[in-house]
């Protein structure tokens, strides 16, 4: 039996897969037509096995003779250049022997000659050995993938990437290698380079895109095929809005569904599953969410962006020269949205942020509560949740603990009633063993958080004060989408440091939106430590 595959290349006969057949023949015919081409993106979505598949269908062409190579260069890191030299030689002389065993064919003596008789030491005699291998190739064409673009020595990438850049532009030397492919996660300008122009300048970028909503019906659909246990079309979507179709978390949430819930197979998969599965990627150290969390971590600049990009809707421009942003977005952390502002990619991501930057004790926890008041009090003998008592008592807490809540620690003063809203309801979900996730779908400046419980659905939506207008075009947009969630009630809570505290009722569109003003206090009083 298939399985979803987490690790490593995948294969049709072994693991689900998504042909991606669009985005292949556009590789291809970029290949065909000799471009050298770069494709840089974060880890884990593919990259690999779309080369390998790339260099099968190459190595099988009836039209044309190529001769499709894969180096990784990703152990060279630490070498030097001499040693990554004369290592990549190697490698190349072993790919090539490789690949005409692979077709049953054999090497011409003159072949054999230059394989045998040649040393690469740097990037002139790299040069050379080109100009030599294309006169003895002829109308076969070398076609060069690189994996892990970014390991190449820092004393070896501008006199290797001029060298390709010499070869492409002067086509006389039978343009070998006729195509070449780098692949990695910096961007050439990220690597170590001086200011100067990019050697590298005739580039031919490819993006290589994450699953689309119908790419993610595709993979799930060869499992219903095989065993014939159906998912609920919420849940399909859900995978990928949570997932925005990154592909690692897409065959992460397949797995727990079909491999590790036991749910029976005669059974369809609904989102009453998908909600625990959702819990148990978010909880869980797979290899990922550990990979952002290092990332974010890196730098403590990091968390200021990301919160503000979380929090205001006036949000953060994409300037790709800003390296922060620049890094940000190579981790896979961030993207550019449609009107041209920065994007946490994807609501998994967000949630997993918000949980790293959230102290692991306020110092406000026992204020939660007033006295003789127990969380499961805000439960109704129906087991539902009453939101309504639950976020009064939550603007009740803000007020109680004043000018307390700029001490919480690790917490910039804008962000703190977002991050102490947060707190209180995981705690709560955590309590009463329900599940809560975020929604970003709509935008940056707003944080949905829905939390399913007893089959059951709440949406909160929170806000950082940005001006009345905001303000009003916030409960629309909440109205909007809750209409879309079929869901007739919402809860709309704005911090502001000017206002006085106030909430309201209204029934918008026919859908009823409790909101909330809560002021945040910005100073310590005066004569108070």
């Amino acid at each position: 039996m298939k399985t979803f595959s987490t690790y490593g290349p995948v294969n049709p006969e072994d693991h689900y897969v998504v042909s991606r057949k669009t985005e292949l023949n556009d590789f291809i015919n970029r290949v065909k037509q000799g471009r050298y081409v770069v494709i840089f993106a974060p880890r884990q979505t593919g990259k690999t096995t779309f080369f390998q598949w790339a260099l099968d269908a190459l190595t099988t062409d009836t039209v044309e003779t190529y001769l499709p190579i894969e180096i990784n260069f990703e152990v060279y890191e630490n070498s030097i250049a001499a040693d990554f030299y004369a290592s990549f030689y190697k490698r190349i002389r072993e790919e090539i022997e490789h690949v005409y065993q692979k077709r049953g064919a054999i090497l011409s003596e003159a072949l054999i000659h230059l394989l045998e008789n040649t040393e690469i030491n740097d990037h002139v005699t790299m040069l050379e050995f080109y100009q030599k291998l294309g006169a003895i190739l002829g109308d076969e064409k070398l076609v060069l993938i690189i994996d892990e673009f970014d390991g190449i020595p820092s004393d070896a990438v501008r006199g290797f990437l001029h060298t390709l850049r010499n070869i492409y532009v002067h086509r006389s030397m039978r343009g070998c290698p006729f195509s070449v492919s780098i692949v990695g996660v910096k961007s050439i300008t990220q690597l170590n380079l001086d200011r100067s122009i990019s050697p590298f300048n005739i580039q031919d970028e490819f993006i290589l895109p994450n699953f689309t909503l119908d790419q993610v019906r595709e993979l799930l659909a060869q499992w219903t095929d095989e065993i014939g246990q159906t998912f609920e079309p919420d849940v399909i979507e859900n995978i990928h809005r949570q997932t925005a179709g990154q592909p690692f978390l897409v065959n992460r949430f397949a797995q727990i569904l079909t491999e590790e819930m036991d749910i029976p197979k005669t059974e369809t998969i609904t989102m009453t599953h998908f909600s625990q599965a959702h819990i148990d990627i978010c909880e869980e150290n797979n290899t990922n969410l550990t990979h952002l969390m290092t990332n974010i971590r890196r730098d403590p600049s990091y968390k200021n962006i990301l919160m503000r990009i979380v929090s205001y809707e006036r949000g953060v421009r994409f300037n790709p020269r800003r390296d922060i942003v620049s890094e940000l977005a190579t981790l896979g952390v961030i993207g550019k949205a449609q009107d041209g502002m920065c994007q946490i990619v994807n609501p998994i991501y967000q949630y997993c942020i918000l949980q790293a930057f959230k102290p692991e004790v306020n110092g406000l926890e026992q204020d939660y509560l007033p006295e003789d008041i127990d969380f499961m009090d805000y439960l109704t003998p129906t087991g539902q949740i009453n939101m309504e008592l639950l976020l009064d008592n939550f603007q009740n807490f803000i007020a109680r603990v004043g000018y307390r809540m700029l001490q919480v620690p690790e917490t910039p003063k804008e962000f703190v009633g977002q991050d102490l809203l947060y707190a209180y309801l995981d705690q709560f979900v955590s309590l009463i063993r329900g599940a809560m996730f975020l929604e970003t779908q709509t935008g940056r400046g707003r944080m949905d958080m829905i939390i399913v419980h007893n089959g059951h659905k709440y949406i909160v939506e929170t806000k950082i004060w940005e001006g009345a207008r905001f303000y009003d075009a916030g409960k629309k947009q909440l109205s909007a989408y809750l209409k879309l969630e079929r869901v007739r009630e919402g809860y709309y809570v704005v911090f502001d440091h000017r206002a006085e505290p106030r909430s309201e009722t209204e029934t918008i569109d026919g859908v009823t939106i409790r909101s909330y003003v809560i002021p945040v206090v910005q100073e310590v009083p005066s004569g108070i430590a």
